[in-house]
């Protein structure tokens, strides 16, 4: 848990109650967790301007809530009234507003969902958030069209590859030398390695998912009736007050004054969308990357990885081992 911002050194192991679930929600054994730039984002309190736009989730000294934690899988121990559909010992996966690195958490019906029957824990743990995001973002991909994805290694990128692959596109993925081969892997039908060579070319789609490269740089790379699509994390790099902040902003004051459309969707979890991914997964189309995985006690460890390393796919945590 952690009390005020800081580095993953700040973490620290407690001893807390068992979370009771109220009306609604699921309270959901954890088997496996999975860390995202949203993580360390809200470990620092970086961008600073975010302590001002979401108090729900950012506090002004510390995180909202001090047990950190989004995506998870495991099994329902106990559901809260009005929940029906669900039953102890049945196994889930999903993303919680906080609280998923711990042995309990207590998540909203509409958050979770039944595991994919294909997956492990830690696999289906490192589902929810990015391949959602990655869904949110590329929802308006047909077949046929010309896909660029920018930071296609990453969390969501690796999603972002196969979904649009799914979808009919034709995927361009930029990454660096050391992810080449496994952005093919996932079905990348070109991989531009940003280390040795120029990303040029127009795209009907760009998905930005690294937050590296300027506005006016992203749109030269879009069809004038194309669309861009603003998405990138970033990386810890001694802290910032706006971020990736920045770019979005930008982009959305650009927008009336541009010919590609530019998007900054937000990605929500809903019990459809998980389920959507669900059948993606059990149909074989979609799976995900894992890099590494750190027991719950290296969680400092593994966030560490995550913000400075950058990671290769998933970084997941495994709670408790299935029995």
């Amino acid at each position: 848990m952690q009390q005020v911002y800081g580095s993953p050194a700040m973490l620290r192991t407690a001893e807390v109650e068992r979370p009771q679930p109220g009306a609604g929600q699921v309270l959901v054994r954890v088997r496996a967790a999975s860390v995202n730039a949203r993580d360390w984002h809200v470990m620092r309190g970086d961008p600073k301007i975010a302590r001002w736009m979401d108090r729900s989730v950012f506090g002004r000294r510390g995180p909202a809530n001090p047990v950190p934690g989004g995506d998870f899988a495991g099994t329902v121990a106990q559901v809260g009234d009005g929940v029906t559909d669900l039953a102890v010992g049945d196994e889930v996966f999903g993303e919680a507003v906080s609280g998923a690195f711990a042995e309990y958490v207590a998540v909203a019906r509409g958050l979770l969902d039944r595991k994919p029957a294909n997956l492990s824990f830690e696999e289906a743990a490192a589902v929810p958030l990015a391949a959602n995001t990655a869904l949110t973002c590329l929802r308006h991909v047909g077949d046929g069209e010309r896909v660029l994805i920018i930071g296609a290694s990453g969390g969501v990128g690796t999603f972002a590859v196969q979904i649009a692959r799914a979808r009919g596109a034709r995927v361009s993925a930029v990454c660096s030398t050391r992810n080449v081969e496994a952005a093919r892997s996932l079905g990348a039908h070109h991989v531009i390695d940003y280390t040795r060579d120029t990303v040029t070319g127009r795209y009907d789609t760009v998905l930005d998912l690294a937050g590296t490269r300027t506005l006016r740089t992203l749109l030269r790379l879009v069809e004038p009736t194309g669309t861009l699509v603003l998405s990138g994390g970033g990386n810890f790099d001694g802290g910032s007050w706006f971020g990736p902040v920045g770019l979005l902003a930008r982009g959305q004051l650009a927008r009336p004054f541009v010919k590609p459309a530019i998007r900054a969707p937000l990605a929500e979890q809903t019990p459809q969308a998980l389920t959507e991914l669900r059948d993606l997964i059990e149909s074989g189309l979609l799976r995900p990357a894992i890099d590494r995985a750190y027991p719950l006690a290296d969680t400092p460890a593994a966030i560490e990885y995550m913000e400075t390393e950058h990671a290769r796919a998933k970084v997941v945590i495994t709670v408790a081992p299935a029995s």
